[in-house]
């Protein structure tokens, strides 16, 4: 098992170096000194509070705040910071997508071999 866990470091080692990756940090670090983009991330926490709020009580929000909820995150979505940070992740996604499906090939090949042991 050791062995296992040794491979799995020495992977994860080098997905944190893909362009990848380092794409999606530069993206994220990009996204924590946008002031606007913060507002709008904690108006949207707030605006969810109240909707939760009301939802739980069994309720429906109004249109007033629903309206106020859908101009928040369309300001979110329209945020340059914001787009290149879901165009990093969607990139990266997709290469640990690819890992994913590379191991569980190898998983499938590693279960199927049969294994001659000398006596």
């Amino acid at each position: 098992m050791s062995e296992i866990l040794d491979m799995a470091k020495s992977l994860g080692q080098a997905m944190g170096r893909t362009d990848e990756y380092k794409a999606l940090k530069r993206s994220l670090e990009g996204m924590d000194d946008d002031r606007e983009l913060a507002e709008f991330k904690s108006e949207l926490e707030k605006l969810e509070g109240q909707i939760e709020g009301i939802l739980r009580a069994g309720e429906q929000p109004d249109d007033e705040l629903r309206q106020a909820y859908e101009t928040c995150v369309s300001g979110l979505q329209a945020n340059a910071n914001y787009q290149r940070v879901v165009a990093a992740q969607s990139n990266f996604d997709k290469v640990v997508m690819k890992v994913n499906e590379t191991i569980a090939a190898g998983i499938q090949q590693g279960g199927e071999s049969q294994i001659i042991l000398a006596t």
